[in-house]
C-alpha cells in the first residue's frame, strides 16, 4: 500500500519533526533519497531540501538530534516491527488520562494534511477521535464524503458514535452519511433485516470502497477502557474476556492476534465488519496509553493498519510486545 501523500510545500522545511525523520531515514537507516521520499510521501526535491536544512541547522552530527532515544526513532522502529506505512509518536503526557487528547491532536493535524478532493472517508468513534477536531484545520476541499461506520446511541453521557462523523464532515463542508441504527441489536437476523430491508445496504456498499478509514482501539480488559463497555452488558463483557478478547474496533471484538472471537455480539453489532475495514485503501488507527498497548497491537493486526498514531509510552510497549 502506497503511503498517503502530502502536498510538497516550502513550509515543510520549518517542520522539525519532519526534518529529523528524513535525517533518521537517510543517515541513520541508510535509505536513499528516493526511498526517503516514498516513505514520507514527499517529492525527492523536498527531501533534499529537508536534509540540507537539517545539516545547516546542526541537527545532523555524529548522532541525529543529539540523542538516539527520540520519538522519531521510535516511530521508524514501529513501522518496521509492525509493517506500517507510517507511525506518528507524540510525547506521553504526565497523566495517562491526557493521552487521548495528545494523540487526538496529532490525528487532527495528520488528517488536515492528507484529506484530498474527492476522498471517501469512513470513521469510527471515541474520545481520541473527537479530540482530533480541535487541531483539524484543513484547506478547502471539494467532493469529500464522510460516513459513520457504526450505529449510534439514543442517549449517552459519553461520545456518541455519530458525533465525530458529523463534526468532521462539517469542518470539511462534506456530504455526511450516518448509520441510522442502534449500536447493538438483539440478533443477527435483526441486523440482516435492517441492512437489507431498511436502506442500510447502500451504506455498507459505500463502506466497501473507502479511500480512508479512521478508527481507534478499545480495551475491554480495563475498567477505564473502551466506551463500548457502557453499551453492552457486563455478562457479555465477561464472556468476551473468557474467549480471549482483548480489544474492540467499532464493536468488532478480537483476540490478541486480531482474530474475531466467537461471540454472538460480533454478529449483533451494527457496524461494518473487519473485512470491510481491511478493504479500505488506507487505515488509520489513533490510540495511546501504555495500558492499551495489547489492544492497539490486536487492532493493528486485525485491520492491517497503515498509519498508527500513538504516544511514546505505548510505542515502547508495542515494540516489546512485537518482539515477544
Amino acid at each position: 500500500m502506497a503511503k498517503l501523500r502530502r502536498a510538497a510545500t516550502a513550509a515543510f522545511a520549518d517542520d522539525t519533526a519532519l526534518r529529523l525523520r528524513a535525517a533518521w531515514l537517510y543517515h541513520g537507516f541508510g535509505l536513499t533519497q528516493s526511498q526517503v521520499a516514498d516513505q514520507l510521501g514527499l517529492g525527492r526535491s523536498t527531501v533534499i531540501r529537508l536534509l540540507e536544512e537539517a545539516r545547516q541547522r546542526g541537527e545532523v552530527k555524529i548522532t541525529i538530534g543529539g540523542t538516539r532515544d527520540t520519538r522519531t526513532e521510535l516511530a521508524i522502529k514501529l513501522e518496521r516491527a509492525l509493517g506500517l506505512d507510517e507511525a506518528v509518536v507524540v510525547p506521553a503526557p504526565a497523566a495517562e488520562d491526557d493521552t487521548r487528547r495528545s494523540v487526538g491532536l496529532a490525528l487532527g493535524a495528520f488528517l488536515a494534511e492528507t484529506v484530498i478532493d474527492g476522498m471517501s472517508i469512513g470513521v469510527g468513534w471515541g474520545r481520541t477521535l473527537t479530540a482530533a477536531l480541535d487541531s483539524f484545520n484543513p484547506p478547502k476541499r471539494s467532493g469529500v464524503r464522510v460516513m459513520s461506520l457504526m450505529g449510534g446511541a439514543v442517549e449517552t453521557q459519553f461520545a456518541n458514535p455519530f458525533e465525530f462523523a458529523w463534526r468532521l464532515a462539517s469542518a470539511l463542508q462534506a456530504e455526511c452519511f450516518l448509520f441510522p441504527a442502534p449500536l447493538v441489536v438483539d440478533s443477527a437476523e435483526t441486523k440482516r433485516r435492517l441492512i437489507e430491508d431498511c436502506g442500510l445496504g447502500r451504506l455498507t456498499d459505500m463502506a466497501a470502497t473507502l479511500d480512508l478509514a479512521v478508527v481507534s482501539a478499545g480495551d475491554i480488559s480495563a475498567d477505564h477502557g473502551s466506551l463500548v463497555r457502557h453499551f453492552i452488558s457486563s455478562g457479555d463483557i465477561s464472556e468476551l474476556q473468557g474467549l480471549g478478547c482483548v480489544a474492540d474496533v467499532m464493536c468488532n471484538f478480537v483476540d490478541a492476534h486480531g482474530v474475531p472471537v466467537p461471540h454472538t455480539i460480533n454478529a449483533r453489532s451494527m457496524s461494518v465488519g473487519i473485512g470491510t475495514l481491511k478493504a479500505a485503501r488506507h487505515k488509520v488507527l489513533a490510540s495511546g496509553g501504555r495500558s492499551r498497548a495489547a489492544a492497539i497491537l490486536a487492532i493493528v493486526r486485525s485491520i492491517e493498519c497503515n498509519t498508527l498514531i500513538t504516544d511514546e509510552h505505548a510505542a515502547e510497549a508495542l515494540l516489546r510486545l512485537a518482539a515477544s
